[in-house]
């Protein structure tokens, strides 16, 4: 149990991660990953290699530690985390290896003058602490996941019953379940957890669920990532027919019930769990803002799509922006998505639920947009592909 000196200690340690919280985590990874093969599909070596991974778990600590006497202060995070490891069914065998890496880093990084055996004493409770909550929900999703109608624990086969090219980057897979089952239901903006086998090694990754529940199917739209192992896997190497495992849906970006105008905003790929929102706000009577950003026209998947929609219900106004227009883009806002165009795009009254979605870069701008233009905080909501950062 963690003690009130003991929280006094972590509490005490917030300097030192916000001067170097980055690289204990990178330490950290570095140690875990090398050490123990077994959790080493959980982690994507890209989001390593690039630091999104350890400055997203610097930020974790730190959040942690500055909320260590009230766990309500860290606001979404929980549930980010949470449903990740739900989506890549994190196991409770698997705390022990990263609370004893993550100890290891903290003496090998801070030096054992700083990290004494009192400070590791803290920190080892306050990670128990930590994980036993962490534990104890995704318990309980997974089993909500196995009871409900068409739900399953852990893989399950989907044959992939069709494969459609969006765009030049993005590719759709329709899976269906081998067993010939029912799906279970998934809210609009969830996504899966696959389970793949390259080149001998498993790599496990989630993708957003680009279609409405259907109970019989599930579609994911994959954008082929510049060196991605599992995206090029998946564009190049597996075909109609082909059996991949699935991890049942999970995600808490999803459409809050509400009768105030929708505004949803995407950047690229972002596109893909925003289309499920869609179909599932334009049964309601809601006004419906929808607005997409591409470098360019041909890696704008879904564009007929919605451009159809656009024209079937008059609730609902699309706005695109490309980074490079043609002649053929005369519908086509050029340049980046400004605070002007939103101002611009926006309902009048500002009073709105906005979710939006894209690059980081691209969500930082559309945040401080949206708080510039008087959008209140509570009804703006966002999710990472990846790693969970800060949108500082």
């Amino acid at each position: 149990m963690l003690t009130e000196p003991q929280k006094a200690i972590v509490r005490a340690t917030v300097p030192l991660l916000e001067t170097g919280g980055e690289a204990l985590t990178t330490h950290f990874y570095q140690v875990m990953l090398a050490e123990h093969a077994e959790v080493r599909p959980l982690f994507n070596s890209a989001h390593q290699q690039s630091g999104a991974q350890p400055r997203a778990l610097a930020h974790s600590v730190l959040m942690y530690a500055k909320n260590i006497d009230r766990l309500e202060g860290l606001g979404n995070l929980p549930a980010q985390i949470i449903n990740k490891h739900v989506a890549l069914q994190v196991q409770p065998e698997h705390y022990p290896i990263v609370g004893a890496c993550l100890l290891r880093a903290i003496r090998e990084v801070l030096g054992a003058e700083i990290a004494t055996d009192e400070v590791l004493a803290a920190w080892g409770a306050a990670y128990q602490q930590l994980a036993d909550i962490l534990i104890g929900a995704e318990a309980a999703a997974y089993d909500r996941n196995a009871n409900v109608d068409g739900g399953w624990r852990g893989e399950r086969a989907f044959i992939v019953k069709d494969k459609v090219q969006e765009s030049s980057e993005i590719t759709s897979f329709h899976l269906v379940p081998a067993d010939g089952g029912r799906v279970m239901a998934h809210e609009p903006g969830q996504y899966i957890g696959l389970r793949l086998i390259i080149n001998g090694e498993e790599q496990r990754r989630n993708y957003s669920i680009s279609a409405p529940s259907n109970g019989q199917s599930l579609r994911i739209s994959v954008k082929r990532e510049a060196g991605g192992k599992a995206s090029n896997h998946l564009h190049d190497g597996v075909k109609v027919g082909d059996t991949l495992q699935v991890f049942p849906p999970a995600g808490h970006f999803t459409l809050k019930p509400s009768d105030k105008p929708l505004v949803l905003i995407s950047g690229g790929v972002g596109i893909t769990p925003t289309l499920p929102m869609l179909n599932a706000a334009l049964a309601s009577e809601r006004p419906i803002t929808f607005i997409h950003c591409a470098r360019e026209r041909e890696v704008h998947a879904f564009r007929d799509y919605i451009d159809q929609l656009a024209a079937q219900n008059a609730q609902l106004t699309r706005h695109y922006c490309y980074d490079q227009t043609t002649s053929d883009d005369a519908d086509v806002n050029a340049g980046h998505l400004t605070e002007q165009r939103l101002a611009d795009w926006l309902p009048a009254s500002r009073d709105a639920d906005v979710y939006f979605l894209g690059p980081r870069p691209f969500m930082r701008s559309v945040k401080q947009s949206l708080k510039a233009l008087g959008v209140p905080e509570a009804q703006t909501h966002y999710e990472f592909f990846g790693p969970a950062e800060a949108l500082a």
